[in-house]
C-alpha cells in the first residue's frame, strides 16, 4: 500500500478514536442561548397557560391530552421518564390529580415542582368536603386563572432569567385577553333569565364559575368524578329541575354521559321535558381547533349555556 494511504488511514483513524473518547456536552455545558427549559405540566389548561406566556422560549410536555379525566388518570412509565427529564413541573393541586398525589409530593422533593392552584390565596377557595379540602376547578373563574397566570410568570422568570422582560410582556399581552373574556362572560350570562340561571352538570366542577358570574351550580356528582351516584342523588335532582322548570342540563367532555342520560329519563318519567345542552369543557380542553385553548374553552362553555337556557 502507498504510504500516502497508510499515513491518511492512521491520521483519520486518531481522529475518530478522538472524538469517541471526548465526552458528549452535558446541558451545563451548551451554550445559554442554545438552552430551553423543559417544562412538565399535568393538564392542558395548565400547560395552555405556559404556552401563552413562554411560546418558543421553553420546550413543553403536557401530561394528560383533551378529554383526559385528571381526577381519575394513573400515571404510566412514560409519565415517569418525561418527569424525570423536565426542568420544572407546574401541576393543579388541591387534590385535582388524585391518583397523582403521592407521585407529585415526591417530585416536589427532587425538582422544581409548583402546584398553581394552591398558589391562591386560600381566603378565594370553595372548600369542597370539611374545611381541609378545597375545589380544585379553579380555572373556571377567569379572574381566578389570571393570578394563576401572573404566578407561572413569576416562576418561569425565577428559573430563566435572562428572559425575564420577555415573559412579562408576553404575560400582560394575555392577561389583557383574558380580562375582555371575563367581561364577555358577564355580559352574556345576562342574556339568560334569573329564575333560569341555574346549570345542572354532570360532576361540580363549575362553582367557581357560578359564584364569580352569579350562576346556581347543581353537580350530579361531587367535586370528583370518582365519586358514587345514588339513586337519592338521581331522585333529589330530577325533582329539583322539574321544581325550577329547567329547561336544559349538561354532559361533560371528559366525563361518560350516561349519568346526565338517565337524568333525563327520570324527569321524562316524571312529566317534564329537558334537552341535553351541547358538552361542556370541565376538566380538559377540547382537542378540536376551534376550542383548543383555554379562552376558546371558556367562550364556547358560555355560548353553549346561553343558547341552552335562554
Amino acid at each position: 500500500m502507498p504510504s500516502f494511504f497508510r499515513i491518511a488511514i492512521a491520521f483519520f483513524g486518531t481522529i475518530l478514536l478522538i472524538s469517541l473518547w471526548l465526552p458528549m456536552p452535558t446541558k451545563k455545558q451548551i451554550p445559554q442561548q442554545q438552552q430551553k427549559l423543559l417544562v412538565m405540566c399535568t393538564t392542558s389548561m395548565i400547560a395552555d397557560a405556559v404556552a401563552s406566556i413562554a411560546q418558543d422560549r421553553i420546550n413543553l410536555r403536557c401530561l394528560m391530552g383533551p378529554g383526559v379525566d385528571p381526577h381519575l388518570y394513573r400515571p404510566t412509565q412514560r409519565d415517569m421518564h418525561l418527569f424525570a427529564q423536565a426542568d420544572i413541573i407546574f401541576y393543579n393541586g388541591l387534590h385535582l390529580e388524585g391518583k397523582m398525589t403521592d407521585l407529585l409530593g415526591r417530585m416536589q422533593r427532587q425538582k422544581p415542582t409548583y402546584a398553581v392552584g394552591e398558589a391562591l390565596p386560600a381566603k378565594e377557595l370553595l372548600t369542597a368536603y370539611g374545611e381541609t379540602i378545597f375545589d380544585p376547578h379553579v380555572w373556571h373563574d377567569v379572574k381566578l386563572w389570571m393570578q394563576v397566570v401572573t404566578y407561572i410568570c413569576s416562576i418561569l422568570q425565577q428559573h430563566d432569567p435572562e428572559y425575564h422582560r420577555d415573559y412579562e410582556e408576553k404575560t400582560k399581552k394575555y392577561l389583557e385577553k383574558l380580562q375582555k373574556l371575563d367581561e364577555y362572560v358577564k355580559i352574556e350570562l345576562q342574556k339568560i333569565s334569573e329564575k333560569q340561571r341555574i346549570l345542572v352538570t354532570a360532576h361540580d366542577a363549575f362553582r367557581y364559575f357560578g359564584k364569580s358570574y352569579g350562576i346556581r351550580v347543581e353537580g350530579l356528582q361531587g367535586t370528583s368524578t370518582d365519586s358514587e351516584i345514588s339513586t337519592r342523588d338521581m331522585q333529589e335532582r330530577a325533582h329539583f329541575i322539574i321544581k325550577h322548570k329547567i329547561k336544559a342540563i349538561f354532559v361533560e367532555s371528559s366525563v361518560p354521559h350516561k349519568s346526565i342520560q338517565a337524568l333525563q329519563q327520570a324527569v321524562l318519567a316524571r312529566g317534564w321535558k329537558v334537552i341535553i345542552g351541547p358538552d361542556l369543557y370541565s376538566d380538559a380542553l377540547a382537542d378540536a381547533i376551534d376550542k383548543a385553548t383555554y379562552y376558546d374553552m371558556i367562550k364556547h362553555n358560555v355560548d353553549a349555556i346561553v343558547s341552552a337556557l335562554r
